[in-house]
């Protein structure tokens, strides 16, 4: 279509997983929490309801700013809320990288990362992680330090001035990996570069670890945070930017009038105050991921230690297929997520469920493997 600009033309777009129909499957394939939020999300919901939605909710979420800014040790002004993690990606993409400049990341990690990149004309550097999930020495390099490297996807060609590269996604924990990033190693990331850096700590909850105070330290670096996945409020679409004012105070330029509506910022505001339900569904979560991992290890999978709500596994032997035993759990009622990554390899990332859920995926697994399927 001529009408369209020749860069959204150009691009795939980015694919979410899987949504069946309820009751269809069992889903373990978009890291969604298995579990119901707390029952105060539950009661603020029904009191905006009864209050009515006949006017404007606050434009920039003040009553969720405020509860966040208390639970990680900042001022309101250091919180920006988004409609999910996604909408904190896209302002933060469109705040500062323009047409034909540079977006650093990991990969293989979150793909929307680059379909962002590609929706600005600007171009996305995708720097492989090593075998052990580590990041190379080229990361931490600015463009024009090595304007060659066979460690990149999309390399891009000649050299590149430093001050285009003007933005890096780091996930933390990252998918599809869950692995972890350790602090030292995002400060290098930060100091190192001569542009922000978003920590993208969508899984962090799990992860027992986060950035909060590099933030507060360093004015470059900022954090995104979901409420789909430890707070099991994926239907919610809730998210915010933890960053230094002055960057929030840029970004509120971007974003839309009223990015998040009334009962999303009720609903958020009750989630991140019941920390004691978050303990608690986190603390099952992780013991059920263990099992997982360990299991799906002894079945002679290769699975990195994982920090976040999924594990990712792979088969080592060629004849077999990791897209084959997607396509056996799906026709049994479970849908994994199969991803493919170019130039890279390929492999299932199962989110925990509930124990019975990852019992009876476990099952499958291990009936398929055996051949008695």
């Amino acid at each position: 279509m001529s009408f369209v600009r020749p860069n959204v033309e150009a691009m795939a777009g980015y694919v979410p997983g899987e949504q069946p129909k309820e009751g269809e499957a069992v889903k373990l394939n978009t890291n969604e929490n298995p579990y119901r939020a707390s029952e105060k999300v539950y009661d603020a919901i029904r009191a905006v309801a009864d209050r009515g939605l006949s006017r404007y909710p606050n434009s920039v979420g003040q009553e969720f700013r405020e509860a966040a800014a208390e639970l990680y040790g900042v001022e309101p002004n250091w919180i920006m809320c988004g409609n999910g993690s996604d909408d904190i990606l896209t302002i933060l993409t469109r705040t500062f990288v323009g047409e034909n400049q540079l977006l650093r990341l990991p990969y293989p990690s979150y793909i929307l990362y680059k379909s962002l990149a590609e929706i600005q004309g600007a171009r996305a550097e995708e720097v492989y992680f090593q075998d052990d999930w580590t990041l190379s020495d080229y990361f931490f390099q600015p463009p024009a330090a090595a304007p060659t490297a066979p460690f990149r996807v999309n390399a891009l060609e000649g050299g590149v001035a430093p001050d285009s590269l003007r933005l890096v996604y780091l996930p933390n924990p990252n998918s599809p990996s869950g692995t972890l990033l350790p602090l030292e190693t995002i400060e290098k990331v930060a100091n190192n570069l001569p542009c922000p850096v978003l920590i993208d700590e969508a899984y962090a909850d799990f992860a027992g670890f986060d950035c909060v105070e590099l933030v507060k330290r360093n004015p470059r670096v900022m954090i995104s945070r979901t409420l789909s996945k430890s707070y099991a409020l994926a239907g919610l679409r809730f998210g915010f930017l933890i960053a230094n004012p002055e960057i929030i105070e840029e970004t509120m330029k971007v974003k839309d009038s009223y990015n998040c509506d009334a009962i999303s910022i009720a609903a958020a505001t009750a989630a991140i105050r019941d920390q004691e339900w978050l303990q608690a569904t986190v603390q099952k979560i992780v013991a059920t991921r263990e099992r997982l991992q360990k299991r799906m290890r002894e079945l002679g999978f290769v699975v990195p230690d994982s920090r976040a709500n999924f594990t990712w596994n792979q088969w080592p032997d060629p004849e077999l297929s990791c897209e084959d035993l997607y396509l056996y759990l799906k026709k049994n009622g479970f849908l994994v997520r199969y991803m493919k990554y170019p130039a890279w390899s390929d492999g299932l990332r199962i989110s925990v469920g509930t124990d019975e859920q990852i019992d009876q995926c476990l099952d499958l697994v291990e009936k398929y493997l055996t051949k008695d399927n």
